[in-house]
């Protein structure tokens, strides 16, 4: 889709679609006011008959019959013009998009989004364009029977503005580092596994502008990694450990490591996931890789002034005669020894190796991300993250993120009593303390390898995935939580 702006009247233009947002005082804004003068006032009365009250994410279609050259008029609600935000923003354009592309729409046009006291017209253009591109994401590169037809060719905006402009690029960017991670995700198995996803992570850094190395199974062999290689023994598909790196155009303000799980199949090893427990979907273990590869390559096109090492730990879990035991120790890359208990919590194992070389980069804080415990989603459900970390300050910050974009993510403890569920009796640390408080002892685990630096670890287990459409999503990957991490990012960039 390409997404574009123009001046233009609406009310004139011929084109498949007219997008038109109304908050919930269903007063039509001045775009509104003159596509309904042209229409005779057919548009406020079909409103009227709908019952429309311009309650976030709803939508209704109006047929224009020939009072106007575009076919058709949708309408968007956008909630409350006193709370207005971005998300609700993002929401509206994304189910008016759809709507548009489902009633066979190729060509919109679409009106100005609304501002609000605390939503200039740069973030209500990014809002828009970012909305218009995740609700109308599809994954159809193997559907070959019954491909969808349908789709938005252009969106364009009645607007010419160098506000509206850099939104509209902000936007789009930042859309095309989430869909970067959905399609990751929705790959299936056989066609992404650690050596492709490095392959994938190359062509994304010589695409994007970032520096890219690969480590290989000798290459973990010799910086000591063994909790990450112990993981992948029983694949016939080697580990890989892909360290993506973005450089500021001018001088560097800080050093930041976002570090990724990236499983990209998890039988659960020798501890073997039982059928019936959806283990088709676990091809969606690497999202937190997924995420970080998608972030990662819109750090350029945002500008923004950190120096980000972006540590992705890719591995298969497969059983098979190699394959790693429960009762094995391990040594991670710090020196610790870990004892198995269970070769299914193999997420912590190789984020261990992964955040201690993501600290010794120089790293001054840390953000992992893991679909790394059902206890998580127990917790939380399926639309909320949990977030612990060493730094209150810094997951203050997420969480703030998090808010401006609509993401869900709830704190979490790191009690140090806690920390007796996983000694070890044989080894420094046990990588399972049971199941209870299973997300917080996997924190408490990875904390043993941060080298002491800032950190911070958000368990996605239950968004990184979904099986409904939402106002944003589709089945499949999410790309959950992309924009939180570029918010964090873009928010610290403003000191905020």
């Amino acid at each position: 889709m390409d997404v574009s702006l123009r001046s233009l009247e609406l009310a004139t233009e011929e084109a498949d679609a007219i997008l038109l947002p109304v908050g919930a005082d269903r007063a039509l804004s001045a775009d509104g006011m003159a596509v309904d003068r042209a229409m005779d006032g057919a548009l406020a009365a079909a409103l009227a008959d709908a019952g429309f009250e311009g309650k976030p994410g709803k939508v209704v279609v109006i047929p224009t019959l020939g009072q106007l050259p575009a076919r058709r008029v949708v309408v968007v609600g956008t909630g409350d013009p006193a709370t207005l935000t971005a998300p609700d923003i993002t929401r509206a354009w994304a189910v008016g998009s759809r709507a548009a592309r489902d009633s066979g729409a190729r060509n919109v046009v679409s009106a100005t989004p609304p501002t609000g006291s605390s939503l200039g017209l740069t973030d209500a253009f990014r809002a828009a364009a970012l909305g218009g591109f995740l609700g109308t994401y599809e994954f159809l590169e193997y559907r070959t029977l019954d491909r969808p037809t349908r789709a938005i060719d252009a969106l364009t905006f009645a607007a010419d503005s160098d506000d509206a402009r850099r939104g509209v690029a902000a936007g789009t960017a930042v859309a095309g580092g989430v869909t970067l991670a959905r399609d990751l995700v929705n790959q299936p198995p056989d066609a992404l596994y650690p050596e492709r996803l490095a392959e994938i992570a190359r062509d994304v850094a010589a695409r994007t502008g970032l520096e890219c190395r690969v480590h290989d199974r000798a290459a973990l062999e010799a910086m000591g990694a063994g909790a990450t290689l112990a993981v992948g023994k029983g694949s016939a598909r080697e580990p890989r450990l892909i360290h993506l790196i973005y450089t500021p155009r001018g001088a560097s303000r800080g050093t930041l490591g976002l570090v990724g799980k990236a499983i990209t199949f998890d039988t659960g090893g020798i501890n073997l996931k039982p059928t019936g427990s959806g283990l088709e979907h676990m091809k969606s273990d690497m999202a937190g890789g997924a995420a970080v590869i998608g972030a990662m390559s819109v750090l350029g096109a945002l500008d923004l002034p950190f120096t980000v090492h972006g540590v992705v730990a890719s591995a298969e879990n497969m059983t098979g005669a190699a394959a790693y035991r429960p009762g094995d120790v391990l040594r991670a890359m710090n020196g610790k020894t870990i004892e198995v208990i269970s070769t299914d919590a193999e997420g912590r194992l190789v984020l261990a190796d992964a955040l201690t070389y993501t600290a010794r980069q120089g790293a001054e804080a840390m953000i992992d991300l893991a679909t790394l415990t059902g206890a998580s989603v127990v917790a939380l459900g399926l639309d909320c993250a949990s977030v612990f970390g060493t730094s209150q300050p810094l997951v203050d910050d997420i969480l703030a993120a998090a808010g401006r974009t609509g993401e869900l993510m709830w704190p979490m403890p790191l009690w140090p009593q806690y920390r007796e569920l996983i000694r070890g009796d044989v080894a420094d640390i046990k990588n399972s303390g049971g199941r209870p408080a299973g997300a917080i002892t996997a924190a408490l685990l990875l904390k043993e390898f941060t080298e002491g630096v800032d950190w911070a670890h958000l368990d996605i287990a239950g968004p990184a995935w979904t099986e409904r459409v939402g106002d944003l999503t589709v089945k499949g990957g999410t790309g959950y939580p992309v924009r939180t991490l570029l918010a964090f990012l873009e928010a610290r960039a403003a000191g905020r």
